[in-house]
């Protein structure tokens, strides 16, 4: 999974960050964007795209990450900044946010999906670059736990809702519960599931 960083740093591009967000697609909370620079002389074994990790895997690659990463960065919009641009730019946005905020500025930027992010730094987007790519990879680990890490503390402040089970993607109890309960304060009110309540 290093051969893309590998390739760019042969061609004087160094250091590589990776940038990827979690939370697009639920009808809750925020969008949370990662972005990590790794070590390629300290590799991580069992990276992968978070999707396909479990949760155990995930909380067990963070630590490792954090310690071996050159450097890492996290940044999030929420629910009324998605509403106010939509979820794609909320999520460009988020992800430019975290590459900013990386205590070293990257050389080249590695994007997870198909558009660039407003960042004036050299970018590639890679489809599917959780998948073939390792600094990506990673950032979509440490968002996705970050999120969820979120999520189940507004699992406390909003019971009923089931967010610490669903984090706030459109499961049949979390509709059930929408339709019980209407939107709670971190509902994306311009999406479908929640829009399609009554009172939202």
């Amino acid at each position: 999974m290093y051969s893309i960083e590998r390739e760019l740093a042969s061609a004087g591009a160094s250091p590589v960050a990776g940038v990827d967000e979690a939370g697009r697609g639920p009808l809750a909370g925020p969008v949370v964007a990662a972005a990590v620079v790794l070590d390629p002389e300290c590799p991580i074994v069992g990276l992968d795209d978070s999707k396909k990790l479990s949760p155990q895997q995930r909380e067990a690659l963070l630590p490792e990450i954090l310690a071996k990463a050159r450097a890492v960065a996290l940044a999030a919009a929420g629910p009324r900044e998605i509403e106010r641009i939509n979820i794609l730019q909320a999520s460009l946005r988020a992800m430019a946010a975290a590459v900013e905020g990386l205590r070293t500025t990257p050389a080249h930027v590695l994007v997870d999906g198909n558009r660039r992010i407003p960042v004036p730094l050299p970018q590639t987007p890679l489809v599917k670059g959780d998948s073939r790519c390792a600094c990506i990879a990673a950032a979509s680990v440490v968002a996705k736990v970050y999120r969820d890490r979120v999520m189940a503390r507004m699992d406390g402040r909003f019971p009923g809702y089931g967010f610490g089970k669903h984090k706030g993607y459109p499961t049949r109890d979390h509709l059930a519960a929408l339709e019980r309960y209407g939107p709670c304060r971190i509902h994306r009110r311009t999406f479908r599931g929640v829009t399609a309540v009554a009172g939202a």
